[in-house]
């Protein structure tokens, strides 16, 4: 065998060395070694596990803790010379700690494979990943909270099909956002629940003949149970499946605000200021103002969606167990974890950059008819069936169209031709401030209720 063959660890079977550009195909420590930390602490606890069984000896243990501490150094300080001979960040870590310490370096694999290995790694990475990502929805949510008291009392147009429907409080609109990503946080939540259960032990596929602990080695690891089943523990990844599933519904939710939050700040809408220090400008108009950070998160909410698509694809015809198929899964899902935590990172800051225009809003519902609702309800107490009370609204937003006014616009005489039970009172209704303190439920638009429900939203956080 040739030297360049043997330095691979599971050389001893071949003849020849792998060609450069096989080598350079098959590598993936340019992406995996950013799971070097994970991939030391997993090592360690195997390594207190196997001196606790008494498969490897108290000074071996000894020898690969002090190891580890030069390799954690190295690597902190920039010094650690990753190679793509190594193919790994699991083969770098073990060939510098081998040359750092000697045997007891070879006698860390003993009992696991390089495949529950890097499913370990995996698990303990994304568990991370998943505990900064709840801090970071925590703050953004709070940022959303604290939009929402500002403009608590704010109306603005609520819409459906993009045309205006009835008044809602900027409030209110807020909040609605506010419960979208509480639901992200608790899916967040859920899948680390399956995310942190411990595959090591399993070794390639069907475990091992060393007498291991391998509930020991969750403890060690904070692990809250271990996978049951060799072959499952290394060959599924359902588990990132999952993961990048409530990326892309987090991810859908920031689309679908980055959407409003452009479509705000057209000038032809012009609800809402984006602070500059969000939006660049144009190489050839000197008055352009572009929203590019929401624009840039639609733009983003698709590139997650692809890893998703990827990952559900990538598992979907693996036999078990492991294949090499799964090296595959690391970089969408490093992608999604990166895309995830930068958006909500610069969207938390963002909303606190949101300068909301209320006359621009109260415009709006003055050209949308949006009463039209309170005056049918406001029929139905004077004791019209409601479909009756719909047309005659119907009537009379016809009308006020043709004369080029609101419904509140139109006289008493007026409405009257539509509906004889109309009196004086009706006027009262036809107020956005009435519409809206009308909505006095929980859950409901009235500002008494968007404040209650800031202050519930407060405890939550």
């Amino acid at each position: 065998m040739t030297s360049s063959a043997a330095q691979y660890t599971w050389a001893g079977r071949f003849s020849e060395p792998v060609s450069d550009l096989v080598k350079r195909y098959t590598a993936s420590v340019d992406f995996d070694r950013r799971m070097w930390q994970q991939d030391i602490r997993g090592s360690l606890a195997h390594a207190r596990m196997l001196a606790k069984q008494e498969i490897i000896s108290k000074g071996d243990l000894i020898d690969i803790e002090r190891g580890m501490e030069t390799v954690q150094r190295e690597i902190e300080s920039g010094r650690f010379e990753w190679s793509l001979d190594l193919e790994d960040v699991h083969l770098n870590i073990e060939k510098r700690l081998t040359n750092l310490v000697g045997d007891a370096g070879k006698r860390l694999h003993t009992g696991r494979s390089r495949n529950d290995q890097v499913a370990t790694d995996i698990r303990l990475y994304l568990r991370d990943a998943i505990d900064d990502i709840l801090v970071l929805i925590r703050g953004f949510r709070s940022a959303l909270v604290d939009l929402a008291e500002k403009e608590a009392a704010t109306p603005m147009p609520g819409f459906t099909h993009l045309q205006v429907a009835q008044p809602v409080t900027f409030g209110h609109h807020m909040l609605a956002y506010f419960e979208m990503f509480g639901r992200d946080a608790e899916r967040f939540a859920d899948a680390r629940k399956r995310t942190n259960r411990l595959p090591l032990g399993a070794a390639a596929l069907a475990g091992t003949t060393y007498p291991i602990d391998r509930e020991f080695v969750a403890r060690e690891l904070g692990f809250e149970g271990v996978c049951e089943n060799s072959l499952d523990a290394v060959s599924d990844r359902d588990f990132a499946i999952e993961f990048t599933a409530a990326c892309a519904l987090l991810m859908m939710h920031i689309s679908r605000l980055s959407e409003e939050l452009v479509m705000w700040m057209s000038p032809r809408i012009g609800f809402i200021q984006i602070a500059d220090r969000f939006c660049t400008g144009s190489s050839i108009m000197p008055q352009k103002k572009n929203p590019d950070v929401p624009e840039l998160a639609r733009g983003k909410t698709g590139r997650v969606y692809g890893e998703l698509m990827s990952l559900l694809t990538l598992m979907k015809s693996q036999p078990l167990a492991y294949n090499k198929d799964n090296q595959e899964d690391k970089e969408p899902l490093f992608d999604a974890v990166d895309t995830v935590t930068d958006t909500l990172r610069i969207f938390a800051d963002l909303a606190g950059g949101i300068t909301v225009r209320p006359e621009a809003m109260r415009a709006a519902l003055a050209q949308g008819f949006a009463t039209a609702t309170d005056l049918a309800d406001h029929l139905v107490r004077k004791g019209l069936p409601f479909r009756d009370a719909h047309e005659a609204v119907g009537h009379a937003v016809k009308a006020a169209e043709a004369k080029g006014v609101d419904l509140a616009q139109l006289t008493l005489d007026e409405l009257r031709a539509f509906c004889p039970q109309v009196e004086n009172d009706v006027f009262a209704v036809l107020t956005v401030e009435g519409s809206l303190a009308a909505r006095d439920h929980f859950g409901g638009t009235a500002p008494a209720q968007v404040r209650a429900a800031i202050a519930r939203a407060r405890s939550r956080l």
